[in-house]
């Protein structure tokens, strides 16, 4: 197996040998062979070991173990303890996907601080195909079936091609000691479940099972590459803005397709929702029509499909006394201060007549009737009519604030001041307020 292990290092991943290697090591047979195999190819290399605290005492003999195991082979470790149950619960998340994110967590945090250039784990061929079949039993879109990557960012798993059957028999041909889970025993987990009872009974079906499955991920993965340059291009198409509040997409490409609720599945599935009838109705709803994940939310305005985070519960109201030199908001920070002279304004900075303001002042949300005199233009408008003209979005209104006294608006902040507080040759105090 080291020749064939070398082998592939040098044909798929020879950048391996010049960089600065992390070992993901629990003790266990798969990754004590893989930090052998890298060991005896004189990787630059160091072992990182992750102590759960799930397993009273055997947990402590897994943590030894690698301890001995990395002076064995004078490497570096380091080794990290987790209270795994109280994060679960904290977070709650299962067991096993709080030890999960604490795992790849830690790892990448050690790798960013220490400059390791890669994090090398053991997961294998026979682990390729567990997860393709919980995935396959979960439900899942073509991504979930195209198999473990075997680079993923900071991520290699150099083992995926050789199964679990050829990883043993060279451990036990080496001589090598390792640590048995007996938690792997148990089949109330669905990945020990498949590993026990269901993989095993589709191998006495076919002998061969390990290499169909390779064969077939290869046939997914070229398929996913077509599905990518696809909605790469609807992507391109469809998008017309992004920006830190939310991703506008235009309805109109993709009613263009055969399939609108396929591409819609594939450019929002990292947001979370879960409805995907919902999600393609929208294309034909009536504007204002929403559709939430736990934290985003799509909505249908005009001729457009609007994604953005869920809005955060804040205050509705802040007040701004007269003495206050600078106020924090949910969108910036204002900032006032009495100055000699007018200089140039725009969106974010205006002038105004201390004298014609009535301290203390409101920040708020717009509300419906609410009525102000845009700057540069003579007479009232109403803000609802002045959004329209402005073409302004849902959320553009949403996230719309104003600047009152207590009977008028002084600022549609970010966007327009008011006129009857603008500087004139009577103004004895002028009032700068800019937002930052």
């Amino acid at each position: 197996m080291q020749n064939a292990f070398q082998d592939h290092i040098n044909a798929k991943l020879p950048f391996l040998k010049k960089s600065k290697l992390l070992i993901a090591i629990s003790g266990g047979m798969d990754s004590v062979v893989l930090a052998r195999l890298c060991h005896n190819m004189g990787f630059k290399m160091a072992l990182a070991h992750c102590n759960f605290n799930l397993r009273g005492n055997e947990s402590d003999a897994d943590e030894h173990f690698v301890l001995q195991l990395a002076e064995d082979l004078d490497l570096e470790v380091f080794v990290e303890s987790f209270d795994t149950n109280i994060f679960a619960e904290e977070q709650k998340l299962s067991i096993q996907m709080a030890a999960r994110k604490l795992r790849y967590d830690w790892f990448e945090a050690l790798a960013e601080q220490l400059h390791f250039d890669y994090v090398l784990t053991a997961h294998h061929a026979d682990d390729n195909l567990e997860t393709f079949l919980i995935n396959l039993t979960r439900g899942t879109g073509l991504e979930g079936l195209t198999g473990i990557p075997e680079v993923q960012g900071k991520l290699v798993r150099p083992l995926l091609p050789f199964s679990r059957e050829t990883i043993e028999a060279f451990a036990k041909k080496s001589h090598f000691t390792w640590r048995d889970d007996t938690s792997n025993a148990s089949t109330k987990y669905v990945r020990n479940k498949l590993r026990h009872d269901v993989i095993p009974v589709l191998k006495q079906i076919n002998p061969s099972l390990l290499l169909s499955f390779q064969n077939t991920m290869n046939n997914l993965n070229d398929t996913a590459s077509i599905v990518n340059e696809s909605i790469k291009k609807v992507s391109d198409r469809a998008v017309e803005t992004l920006d830190n509040h939310q991703i506008k997409f235009k309805i109109s490409e993709f009613k263009k397709l055969n399939n609108p609720k396929a591409y819609l599945f594939e450019l929002l599935k990292a947001y979370g929702f879960t409805e995907w009838n919902d999600v393609a109705n929208l294309l034909n709803a009536q504007s204002g029509k929403q559709v939430f994940s736990e934290t985003w939310r799509l909505i249908k305005d005009r001729n457009y499909l609007l994604l953005s985070e869920r809005p955060k519960e804040i205050a509705e109201t802040m007040t701004v006394f007269e003495a206050d030199d600078f106020i924090d908001t949910p969108f910036g920070t204002l900032f006032l201060s009495e100055v000699d002279a007018v200089a140039e304004t725009g969106k974010s900075l205006i002038f105004v007549d201390k004298e014609a303001l009535r301290f203390p002042l409101t920040i708020r949300k717009w509300q419906k009737g609410d009525v102000f005199y845009p700057a540069g233009m003579t007479g009232k408008k109403k803000l609802s009519k002045y959004f329209k003209d402005e073409k302004f979005s849902l959320l553009d209104k949403e996230n719309t604030w104003l600047l009152c006294t207590q009977t008028a608006i002084v600022w549609v902040i970010g966007k327009r001041a008011d006129n009857r507080f603008r500087v004139t040759e009577h103004t004895k105090q002028i009032l700068k307020i800019e937002l930052k």
